[in-house]
């Protein structure tokens, strides 16, 4: 166990350091943010002054140096645009994307799993057909899409729901959250259903086509056998045969909308990490941009190990050494 953990820290931290160099890089090739930054009519010493003082005079190389030193330190530089933190900006406005997610996520989970083993175990009924044809819907069609038709149905025709907005939040064990509070859920509820559409989706399709492979096993027919309820093979055999790959799925979808919720959180005003990315585009802003792009690759790293490990808890078929 310790062997596997030691390596896995070491993958982790080698792939966290060649994406900075990729990150650096790649902002790097955005252009001068001065341009942005700064009056285009202002003196040319004052421009090279500001340069020297946010260090971009230098070589890209010294730059880098300069970046990876100060990650080292924890420190992913000052906003140009405010002068603070960069990583404090991420991690304000993390923890609203993280409610988000959360919340998308068990929606996804609670809808997709049970609508999966459904249509995989029938697969020709109405549920069946309908769960199946759900699924490709949500894969189709653009999430800007449904958030648009969310906000005309329930919050302009029906004045059910707030449009955007975090709303009211409230304090829980020192965290601010809107799940404590009736306006904050009002607000987070239609964010989080359009975020939970593909999840859910892909659940669906992945629970049914597992659950009929589960069903072709030797050990689910000898199930059928002996007489078994509908529930008890579906809750027992079916589902313990596609824990595994549920739980990766499960994982890999989690850290791409922790990372990638940049268009609901847009859509609906969301004050979240993805919202804060592309404000800090727009502007140009760095090492905001940076520390965002570091901070989603630490986090995948942490959610890649967290899942393998879990996998090889759950099934003692997976070796924990890295056989097979």
């Amino acid at each position: 166990m310790l062997g596997y953990v030691l390596k896995r820290a070491i993958q982790g931290v080698l792939l966290v350091w060649l994406m900075s160099i990729v990150a650096f890089v790649a902002i790097y090739a955005l252009g001068d943010p001065l341009a942005l930054l700064i009056d285009p009519n202002s003196p040319a010493e004052v421009v090279e002054r500001i340069r020297r003082d946010l260090g971009l005079d230098l070589p890209l190389y010294e730059q880098y140096l300069r970046f990876a030193a100060g990650l080292l330190r924890g420190d992913f530089g000052n906003s140009y645009v405010t002068g603070q933190p960069a990583l404090g900006y991420i991690l304000e406005r993390f923890p609203a994307t993280l409610e988000l997610t959360l919340v998308a996520m068990v929606i996804a989970a609670t809808v997709g799993l049970p609508l999966g083993l459904l249509a995989g175990y029938k697969p020709d009924s109405i549920v069946g057909r309908g769960a199946n044809a759900l699924g490709m819907l949500f894969l189709s069609v653009p999430a800007f899409w449904v958030a648009l038709a969310l906000i005309i149905v329930f919050s302009i025709e029906l004045r059910l729901l707030p449009t955007g907005g975090r709303g009211e939040v409230g304090s829980f064990l020192g965290i601010k959250t809107s799940l404590v509070t009736l306006d904050g859920l009002r607000h987070l509820l239609l964010p989080a259903i359009n975020l939970a559409l593909f999840p859910t989706a892909l659940f669906i399709r992945l629970t049914a086509s597992g659950t009929q492979d589960a069903l072709q096993s030797v050990s689910t027919k000898f199930a059928r056998a002996k007489g078994l309820n509908t529930r008890r093979i579906l809750s027992v055999y079916v589902l313990r045969s596609i824990l595994v790959p549920i739980i990766t799925v499960i994982g890999i979808v989690f850290g791409i909308l922790l990372a990638f919720a940049v268009v609901t959180e847009t859509i609906f005003a969301w004050p979240g990490s993805g919202r804060l990315i592309i404000d800090s585009i727009r502007s140009s802003d760095r090492p905001v941009i940076i520390a965002y792009l570091m901070f989603t690759v630490t986090l995948f790293v942490i959610i890649n190990f967290t899942v393998d490990l879990l996998c090889a808890l759950l099934d003692p078929r997976i070796s924990i050494k890295g056989g097979k």
